[in-house]
């Protein structure tokens, strides 16, 4: 009988594939911090959200409750205060002000229908202009390059939506669709992002508007999910350029060799020999053998005065920190675990999460300048984490300000990345390499 229950419950209730990275978020919501709250404040503004209308939505901006500025306030609340979900975020809204809203009495039901149904291009375009106010508030310039703008760009793949009553054990999970994410290569300042509701998209469905947001004489760095000879093609016919990894098997003939040394080569190839449609436009290949593995990488500038080799390698290395930056918005920042189940709903929170983490990473570069560091060496997770002690300070009177106070306990916080021994033996070996090269 034990064996005949067994059987009938395993048919009732089938195992579904989950992510086993993702479990239930159990934490409460972290305390409000005056300085990040000051600072989200001042981008932004409620006053410059109201006129921010849609013709072509009707009936969308009567007079309501939900306005965009409580929206934007709840959203952006909801992402840096950690809420687990949509009814802690209202308990809360109902007992104490968040940021410029004050306490009100909101049913769950009224905040998921707005948003399912406040367009998400009106956050969008909050996000734009965000990005555009910190990129003015930064103090120190990006160092000078001769390009317009160095980017880096990546696609990644939202977790799984929550399930819905009318969902049934024996469907899959839904996944919440695909982000392309642009940020700047010398600030990690986010640029802009992209959406798909396709969650298998390839990411090659982004490249016409990553290459019509790219400024002309820019430089955009990808990975080989985006390799393609009419993508390559129109970064040089449109005076723009491109930094990536070579992929394996692909054809090329040699045209001219710049250098030619036992650990790097540079050179002009042609690619595409057996293909009806190959590259129009000859690209500079950099080969670079260490430790038996040789590393290829591709870029249409052409001129090794403008980008020498060594340059192409490092700046491919910096196109890491784009994967901690979405590490960062997906388990820090909660994006992993979504609010809503629909397209529109999904769009909101990738914008909230990005403007937070945009102030988040602005307060990072304020704390390398305070300590003389590179941007490379200060923990954004820790800085994020730091907030609770510093908050916790300036109840006790000990901290007024929040850039001096994770300066001056860098050691105690942990804001300060280790270098780590094989770190410091790979960077040897490496200057080695180009020494001798």
């Amino acid at each position: 009988m034990a064996t005949s229950r067994k059987k009938v419950r395993s048919k009732c209730r089938p195992r579904v594939a989950t992510n086993p990275g993702l479990r239930r978020r159990t934490q409460v919501p972290a305390p409000s911090c005056e300085a990040i709250e000051q600072e989200l404040r001042s981008l932004l503004v409620p006053n410059t959200l109201v006129p921010r209308k849609d013709p072509s939505r009707k009936g969308l901006f009567r007079e309501r409750i939900l306005t965009l500025p409580t929206m934007v306030a709840l959203v952006v609340s909801l992402v840096w205060r950690g809420f687990a979900s949509l009814s802690d975020l209202l308990r809360l809204l109902e007992t104490e002000d968040l940021l410029w809203v004050k306490a009100v009495k909101v049913s769950k039901q009224a905040l998921s229908k707005r948003l399912a149904r406040l367009p998400a291009s009106l956050f969008f375009r909050v996000l734009e202009e965000v990005l555009k106010t910190i990129r003015a508030k930064q103090e120190t310039p990006a160092p000078p390059r001769p390009f317009s703008a160095v980017w880096m760009a990546d696609g990644s793949t939202l977790e799984a939506l929550k399930k819905r009553l009318k969902d049934t054990l024996e469907e899959t999970p839904v996944l919440g669709g695909k982000a392309l994410m642009v940020v700047e290569a010398d600030t990690h300042t986010p640029v802009t992002v992209f959406y798909t509701p396709e969650a298998q998209a390839n990411d090659k469905t982004f490249t016409d508007p990553l290459l019509a947001q790219l400024p002309k004489e820019g430089l955009l760095i990808f990975d080989m999910g985006f390799f393609s000879f009419p993508f390559f093609d129109g970064f040089t016919d449109e005076e723009k350029f491109f930094a990536t990894r070579m992929r394996e098997k692909t054809a090329y003939e040699v045209l001219r060799v710049f250098q030619a040394t036992p650990y790097v080569t540079d050179a002009w190839i042609r690619m595409g020999l057996y293909r009806s449609n190959p590259c129009r436009h000859p690209v500079r290949l950099v080969e670079v053998r260490w430790n038996g593995t040789t590393f290829r990488y591709l870029t249409n500038v052409l001129d090794p005065e403008r980008l020498s080799a060594q340059e192409v390698c490092e700046l491919y290395r910096r196109r890491w920190r784009i994967e901690d930056a979405f590490l960062l918005t997906k388990r820090l920042l909660g994006l992993a675990y979504l609010w809503v189940g629909n397209s529109n709903g999904i769009q909101v929170q990738l914008v909230a999460t990005l403007i937070f983490y945009a102030v988040l990473n602005h307060l990072t570069q304020q704390v390398a300048v305070a300590l003389s560091l590179p941007l490379e060496r200060i923990s954004v997770e820790m800085g994020f984490r730091g907030l609770y002690f510093y908050h916790r300070a300036e109840q006790r009177k000990q901290a007024t300000e929040v850039v001096t106070y994770m300066a001056e306990n860098a050691r105690m916080l942990g804001v300060v990345k280790a270098i780590r021994k094989r770190h410091r033996e790979k960077n040897e070996q490496q200057q080695l390499i180009w020494g001798l090269s």
